[in-house]
């Protein structure tokens, strides 16, 4: 994996050092989860996967993310459809925050990449519950969608649509928005750090 044509390390020793740290952190943090609404439940893990992928590129945040989720399988209560689910809502911010970011390495792009990745998250976390997760959750609970629907038990919601549009969505932004008001807080005092060379 080290090794190209050219002769140099794809990932240097530093950046496979800072991964494996952050990738640790990500796990660590994946086990703390806060209840917010219905079975939604907010957990911090993608912070160190977002400082990743803003010290080290879009890249090295992937494979931080990825990591995250194979640890993850070692507790899983889903089989892996809930690892898979975060990968690809975790990937929904990480990119377009990413890589407008490193265009221009400004507050602003830092800024501008996390509020695009949160709308992409909200939509795309839609998407993975309404075609991954609740599926899932039906036919591992033997649940029809009004089961689900109400055993979400939140007032007005009485359709898998108005659950998606009204609570999935609303959440998803509520995480993105957290994890990157934190994110935008912490980088800066954080980068000596996160740009260290190990060798």
């Amino acid at each position: 994996m080290t090794n190209t044509t050219a002769g140099k390390p794809l990932l240097s020793v530093g950046t496979m050092t800072r991964i494996a740290i952050l990738a640790a952190a990500a796990s660590i943090l994946f086990l703390l989860e806060i209840p917010i609404v219905a079975f939604y439940k907010l957990d911090l893990s993608n912070i160190p996967v977002m400082l990743g992928a803003f010290s080290m590129g879009t890249v090295p945040g992937l494979i931080i993310l990825g990591l995250k989720g194979l640890i993850g399988l070692l507790h899983s209560s889903s089989a892996g459809v809930g690892e898979l689910a975060d990968f690809i809502m975790g990937a929904a911010l990480l990119i377009p925050a990413s890589m407008i970011y490193h265009r221009n390495k400004t507050r602003k792009n830092a800024l501008v990449g996390m509020i695009i990745g949160t709308i992409c998250t909200a939509v795309v976390g839609v998407l993975v519950n309404k075609f991954i997760m609740l599926p899932f959750y039906m036919g591992a609970f033997h649940m029809d969608m009004d089961a689900i629907v109400a055993f979400a038990n939140v007032g007005g919601v009485d359709t898998e649509w108005k659950l998606l549009l009204l609570i999935t969505g609303p959440f998803n932004l509520l995480k993105g928005a957290v994890l990157s008001a934190v994110t935008f807080l912490i980088y800066k005092p954080l980068s000596p750090i996160l740009h260290a060379r190990t060798r």
